[in-house]
């Protein structure tokens, strides 16, 4: 496995670990467990944030609630 893969992981694992939104994880479990086909849709926006990912540009979640905080 190369280097990026281990590093996307790492990155989910973290993720996934501090995610509070249960819809989210129910989506991330149906996923994993197969019950649902991603869409063509969804797997052009997963790629677009990998490659945003790649070229960093990305933003923290605490920039984001900062951002966002008067509509949180």
């Amino acid at each position: 496995m190369d280097s990026y893969a281990s590093s996307q992981k790492l990155d989910l694992i973290r993720w996934i670990t501090e995610l509070n939104d249960l819809s989210i994880l129910a989506k991330v479990n149906e996923i994993k467990e197969n019950t649902i086909a991603v869409s063509y849709s969804e797997l052009l926006s997963i790629e677009r944030g990998l490659n945003d990912f790649q070229q960093g540009k990305v933003t923290s979640h605490t920039q984001a609630k900062k951002r966002y905080e008067k509509w949180l």
